[in-house]
């Protein structure tokens, strides 16, 4: 019996000692894993971008600037209406844009009703998905932070360098100062532009005085914004936009004869002292806002992202710098949208 249980004890620590020197340690097999699909563990970028009737074709060379310049794991989330889904979805589908992650979102322009005041100065202003930013939360569900574009930019940098812009605690969005770039102090008052809160509000209403704002405070501009969904839904900011749009009808405290039009406005009022910064070069502005006025070739090459607000849009004419912006546009394969151009 003695000898039996020696056997057997033998047989037990020769098995021990097999499967110690022959099995792979759990925390490897979970290693390898990780190695070989990184993407399983990448973290998801949103990027929403709207696709206007008119303009899809701004909306293709944002996207294709932001994904030719990026290894990052980027979701896109193009919004438009029923009728201009169709278009850009085979749009993408048909180019070499068709091995981008994104989805098609549909924007119900009715959520908008009795919440615009009609203005006729500037009608492109009042175009249901320039008030797409209001509702991320209603649009993007599972995300906790957002970033929301314009159409009529280009990406020249990472973006993953301005998803990890941080936000302060209890700031549900990021924005560019307008007065935070010297270096387009000079552009900007060669036209005119105004970047404080006199230039977007009328300050001539009781209301606007009520809220306590300074006309001189710097404003900022939404068209590019990093954003906090948790903090966006706990501090309910859609419902506060909608008031303000809800009160300018009622009241015209702002209208699209002022700077900004009618969707940055209430922007302004809500995020007023609560918003974080992303860095200037991550929104170098105004190149739509005048067909003369330039900036440096040196200065737009180190910038991270081109914006053309303003009236004079970078696929019509005239406008300036339009061979940064061509460099990313992908034409239409079904022929319908065109750049504008001199000699078209």
């Amino acid at each position: 019996v003695n000898q039996i249980l020696l056997l057997l004890l033998i047989l037990t620590v020769c098995a021990i000692l097999y499967n110690k020197v022959h099995q792979v340690p759990s925390a490897l097999k979970n290693e390898t894993v990780d190695l070989e699909s990184p993407e399983e563990l990448e973290e998801e970028i949103p990027v929403v971008i709207c696709a206007a009737a008119g303009r899809i074709g701004a909306a293709v060379a944002a996207i294709s600037s932001i994904y030719s310049n990026t290894e990052a794991n980027v979701l896109f989330y193009i919004v438009g209406l029923k009728t201009t889904i169709p278009h850009i979805r085979k749009w993408i589908e048909n180019s070499k844009l068709k091995e981008i992650k994104f989805k098609v979102v549909e924007f119900n322009p009715m959520v908008l009703k009795g919440k615009i005041r009609q203005d006729a100065s500037r009608p492109e202003l009042l175009q249901p998905l320039n008030f797409v930013r209001f509702y991320l939360p209603l649009l993007i569900q599972k995300h906790e932070k957002v970033i929301y574009l314009d159409d009529d930019i280009i990406v020249q940098g990472d973006i993953q360098e301005l998803y990890d812009t941080k936000l302060a605690a209890g700031h549900a969005a990021a924005f560019s100062d307008d007065c935070d770039l010297p270096s387009t102090h000079e552009m900007v008052r060669s036209v005119g532009m105004q970047n404080t809160y006199m230039g977007f509000l009328d300050y001539r209403k009781q209301a606007i005085r009520d809220l306590g704002i300074s006309p001189s405070t710097c404003s900022f501009n939404p068209g590019v914004f990093v954003a906090n969904m948790t903090e966006w839904k706990h501090q309910r900011i859609t419902k506060q936009l909608e008031k303000w749009m809800q009160r300018n009808v009622e009241e015209n405290l702002y209208s699209s004869t002022l700077g900004g039009g009618v969707a940055t406005s209430p922007m302004l009022i809500v995020f007023h002292g609560k918003y974080s910064t992303i860095n200037p070069m991550w929104h170098i502005r105004h190149l739509g806002w005048s067909p003369d006025t330039r900036y440096s070739e040196h200065f737009l090459q180190e910038a991270k992202l081109l914006h053309w607000n303003g009236r004079y849009k970078p696929w019509d004419y005239p406008s300036v710098h339009t061979d940064l912006w061509e460099n990313w546009f992908i034409p239409d394969p079904s022929g319908k949208f065109k750049l504008t151009r001199p000699d078209s």
